[in-house]
């Protein structure tokens, strides 16, 4: 099955605005009690897409600290740089997970959020990462379960169709269910694991449950998960539930946080 589209500036920008969405803030709120950085660290942000976490990060370190955010896609680190400019202490590369430019021991913390799926073995990021921290240095790590999607349709199966192959769409589906061991394995220690449930009861077309209802009704079209008519009378029967106050979504991420052993 074709993997997920890559970043343009028009997809770069509609998932900025999802995750400005009270939903993602929360989740980048938990990440940094997660991550406790303090001034004057050196932080790692791989996979820092539109820079939102990368400046939070960047207010926690301070003057005295530096964070060095991290993406594959020009059209992120493009917002990434714009919602970043005027701030010293915030530098920007293109990079991949599995090929970190920093050097061995450097990093006291590393965040990677939704990045580790789309990596054939994770276990090669997770050695990186722990490569690049110091003794003592902290991760945290955000994936999601698309297993535990949960949408008000009334086709329930053809909404486990729908989510079933947004997951199989990346090269390494079901990870939140693979990291525990993984990072131990990898030789963190200190494992922790907190579900981050992403929830709404708003069909807002910018926001993420709409945001990701439309990627995933747009992927089934593509790879033929689905039929146009099935997704047209499936869309249009969640967006009735919208108007009427019946609509829910939710979808749960892991916040894994360990330490480098």
């Amino acid at each position: 099955m074709p993997g997920r589209s890559r970043y343009n500036d028009i997809r770069a920008r509609r998932t900025e605005r999802a995750y400005l969405s009270p939903e993602i803030e929360r989740q980048r709120e938990q990440t940094l009690q997660a991550l406790t950085p303090a001034p004057g660290e050196f932080l790692l942000d791989v996979g820092c897409g539109p820079g939102l976490l990368t400046r939070d990060l960047a207010d926690a370190v301070g003057p005295d600290g530096f964070v060095l955010g991290l993406d594959l896609s020009a059209s992120m680190l493009a917002l990434a740089a714009e919602r970043c400019a005027g701030i010293p202490h915030i530098a920007l590369t293109q990079s991949n997970a599995t090929s970190l430019p920093v050097c061995s021991g450097a990093a006291d913390a590393v965040t990677a959020t939704q990045v580790l799926l789309y990596v054939e073995q994770p276990e090669s990021a997770l050695a990186e990462i722990r490569r690049v921290l110091r003794p003592g240095g902290r991760v945290a790590i955000v994936e999601t379960d698309w297993q535990t999607a949960v949408v008000t349709a009334q086709d329930a199966d053809l909404t486990r169709r729908l989510f079933g192959a947004w997951d199989a769409a990346v090269a390494s589906p079901r990870l939140p269910q693979r990291l525990q061991p993984m990072l131990r394995e990898a030789g963190f220690g200190d494992v922790r694991v907190h579900a981050v449930p992403v929830l709404s009861t708003r069909l807002d077309d910018e926001g993420y449950a709409g945001t990701m209802i439309a990627q995933c009704v747009a992927s089934a079209a593509a790879t033929g998960a689905a039929s146009e008519d099935e997704l047209r009378i499936w869309r249009e029967d969640v967006e009735r539930r919208a108007e009427t106050d019946e609509f829910l979504f939710c979808v749960n991420r892991f916040l894994f946080s360990a330490e480098c052993w």
